[in-house]
């Protein structure tokens, strides 16, 4: 039994996978559609201060804690925020992609899941740009906050006048947290293990919480406003099930629970489910 299951299960696992090619093209093609959007955005920068001084003002209306709360603690040490800095300008893209290289290579399913899920938050956080430009708290004199990163550097922005490869007048919603919770969440489901270690990948997204906004990268509302986003995006685009040993369930024999009898089962039909592509 457990000589044919393996095989069958190794073959449905390349089975379900994407084609590698096409899977790097369309990665890179949704990226620069997102970099091309972004800068299409731009041109705001009256409105975006305008709506940066709104958004500071809401926080403080509803007694959010203030981001200055944040940045004290990490101007502390000039150690702890140019760490801060070094999290914010190098973790991102890199821990993003190494997540979807491993669903890819180990949960060819949950890949296809979680890369929906990722274009459906990012081709969303396109809209906000062009009818909510907001700048970056660092930007608004009335906050307070210092500019670690141009301070105590490294930095990933030129001066916004001459900065030609970022729209920095695009603060929300918060795509470095977004991708963070999603990787979060995203390993949390996929992992087979019911060990609770597993949880600790939620500091993903809390350290780069805390970091987007001690840098004064970001209000607390765009983080909001992205996991608002996510679980959306999260509910209307379902992971694969998984039974209780582990094994991703398949729609046939679901679908045969009901019927009082059970659904017969090739070794050869792929035992991931809901990768879809």
């Amino acid at each position: 039994m457990n000589a044919r299951t393996a095989p069958a299960k190794a073959e449905a696992d390349a089975t379900a996978r994407p084609p590698l090619v096409r899977e790097l093209l369309l990665v890179a093609g949704l990226f620069l559609v997102y970099k091309l959007g972004r800068q299409l955005a731009t041109g705001h920068t009256g409105e975006a201060l305008h709506n940066a001084r709104r958004v500071w003002d809401l926080e403080r209306a509803v007694h959010l804690p203030g981001e200055g709360t944040v940045q004290s603690a990490l101007l502390h040490g000039d150690t702890l925020v140019h760490l801060a800095n070094t999290y914010y300008a190098t973790v991102h893209f890199p821990a993003t992609a190494a997540f979807l290289v491993w669903l890819y290579l180990r949960r060819p399913a949950h890949y296809v899941w979680a890369r929906r899920v990722l274009a459906a938050v990012t081709a969303a956080a396109l809209v906000l740009p062009f009818t909510f430009p907001l700048a970056p708290p660092r930007m608004l004199a009335a906050t307070g906050l210092v500019d670690t990163a141009r301070v105590y550097g490294p930095s990933v922005y030129g001066p916004p006048q001459t900065d030609h490869l970022s729209n920095q007048y695009a603060a929300m919603p918060s795509l470095h947290f977004g991708w963070a919770l999603m990787v979060a969440i995203g390993l949390i489901v996929a992992t087979r293990s019911r060990s609770r270690l597993r949880w600790l990948w939620l500091l993903h997204p809390l350290v780069t919480l805390l970091v987007i906004v001690g840098t004064a990268n970001h209000y607390w509302l765009d983080a909001i406003v992205a996991t608002a986003m996510l679980g959306v995006a999260l509910a209307l685009i379902h992971p694969p099930h998984r039974t209780a040993d582990g094994a991703s369930t398949p729609h046939a024999r679901r679908s045969g629970r009901g019927s009082g009898r059970r659904m017969p089962v090739s070794p050869e039909a792929p035992v991931l489910a809901g990768a879809g592509r």
